[in-house]
């Protein structure tokens, strides 16, 4: 199963990203692999510098006769060879003797692989940043926005907006720095033959390997097995970390969007249809493609986890699961990274709804400020039992909570009218919520100095 579209993605520029997913592009990077590879291979003088220079012009895929490929594929049934037989009848005659010279398919597919996932990489990252930005802008913006803050489905204590967007950018920045740090251990070349110890090639196949390396821009693998898997599992894991974070902003805005919340909602662009039969629905859209495409992006994660342990130096199926896992994941978070970047652009917020929401238990919700302005005088377990009697009272038996607080005397004898107010005003307690949002915001645009 590929990724989750819906009509909605048709609306969203991709940049180029989608483009990757051809298989025009991987045809190409497995060209660009045997360009490079050749070229290294001439440095370090395994095949003539004239070979090498006539395969490396002739790895573009204009060069290339496709339909021959697929031609030669259904004959053959192998997915890589056909390739290299059209490549070498492009490439002169004595050239074409030294086309994939001393590596095996596995060499040139999982790295040119990697290699495409490295360009979405750079897509992504740049659609992080711009959702970072847009969520930093939003945090400022709603700094001191203020809304209930809720923990297990209830009322727990105010917070600001802004305070809720910097959770969100704290989670984002920790997944981008995550992402980063495995680079250099997902975004590998492998070119260490059948087994991965250089048998046809010796000690110049890794002067080759890290020849290769330098000009794609990516790292020499360090023991280059076809059975290492994990850190292909690595990326994946990322991504659905990543995923987790844009699935909780979605999951926030689908619930909040509704009718009984009203807090928020996302943009409306006018003639957009949300049911065939109920004229008045106008849905989230982007928060649900988002929720879609994050699940089951989490379930490629556990196939890939299955095949990580597959024994002895190579093993084609777990190949052909991590080759569809990856390129599922890239298409999967496509869909999420390119609508959270618009919803968290496009969002709307409604101040006046979220006023209004933490007002519904008319102070109940500052329960927190007045037990602790009890607790100096008369300690932490019995300012909360009584704040607790006074806010079961209030609940329980439908009374005004600030007529419950002025009639209790511990209250009434300490606090002069105007104190109850604030007591109970949500505004007044909003902690470091609004300093939070700031900070967060002012680190993502730092990132850009």
């Amino acid at each position: 199963m590929r990724a989750l579209y819906d009509s909605k993605s048709k609306t969203i520029d991709d940049k180029g990203m989608k483009a990757l997913f051809t298989h025009e592009a991987r045809v190409q990077s497995w060209l660009d692999v045997e360009a490079a590879l050749a070229t290294a291979q001439a440095k370090v003088c395994i095949i003539p510098a004239a070979a090498a220079k006539n395969i490396a012009e002739n790895c573009q895929l204009d060069r290339i006769d496709l339909a021959e490929v697929e031609r030669l594929l259904r004959e053959i049934g192998h997915g890589f060879v056909p390739v290299i037989k059209v490549l070498v009848k492009a490439c002169d005659e004595e050239s074409g003797k030294y086309v994939h010279y001393g590596v095996t398919t596995q060499n040139i597919q999982q790295t040119a692989h990697l290699y495409l996932v490295k360009q979405f990489h750079q897509q992504l990252m740049s659609f992080v940043d711009a959702t970072l930005e847009n969520l930093a802008r939003l945090a400022l913006q709603h700094k001191d926005t203020l809304m209930a803050g809720r923990t297990h489905g209830k009322h727990a204590l105010p917070i600001t907006y802004g305070y809720k967007v910097s959770v969100w950018i704290y989670e984002l920045l920790g997944a981008v720095e995550r992402m980063q740090e495995a680079e250099k251990r997902v975004f590998t070349v492998m070119m260490g033959g059948a087994v991965g110890a250089f048998h046809a090639t010796g000690e110049p196949g890794r002067q080759v390997q890290d020849l290769v390396a330098q000009a794609l821009n990516m790292y020499p693998m360090r023991v280059p097995s076809r059975n290492a898997r994990v850190y292909r599992a690595e990326y994946i894991s990322n991504l659905c970390l990543l995923a987790t974070t844009f699935h909780k902003i979605a999951e926030e805005v689908y619930q909040t969007s509704s009718e009984e919340f009203g807090e928020v909602s996302e943009a409306f662009a006018k003639g957009t249809v949300g049911s065939s039969t109920m004229p008045q629905k106008v849905n989230p859209k982007l928060a649900k493609g988002i929720i879609a495409n994050a699940q089951r992006l989490y379930a490629v994660m556990t196939s890939s986890l299955y095949v990580c342990p597959r024994p002895f130096e190579a093993d084609s199926s777990a190949y052909f699961i991590f080759d569809a896992n990856l390129q599922e994941s890239m298409e999967l978070m496509a869909e999420i990274v390119l609508r959270a970047e618009e919803l968290t652009r496009t969002l709307i917020i409604d101040k006046s709804r979220m006023q209004q929401n933490v007002m519904l238990t008319h102070g109940l919700i500052n329960s927190e400020k007045i037990m602790m302005s009890l607790v100096e005088r008369l300690g932490k377990d019995p300012a909360h039992e009584l704040v607790y009697s006074m806010a079961m009272r209030s609940t329980h038996e439908g009374l005004d909570y600030a007529s419950v607080l002025r009639n209790e005397p511990e209250i009434r004898d300490n606090f002069s009218d105007d104190e109850i107010r604030d007591l109970l005003d949500p505004a007044a307690y909003t902690g470091l919520c609004a300093v939070l949002a700031e900070e967060l915001a002012n680190t993502v645009f730092a990132r850009k100095e």
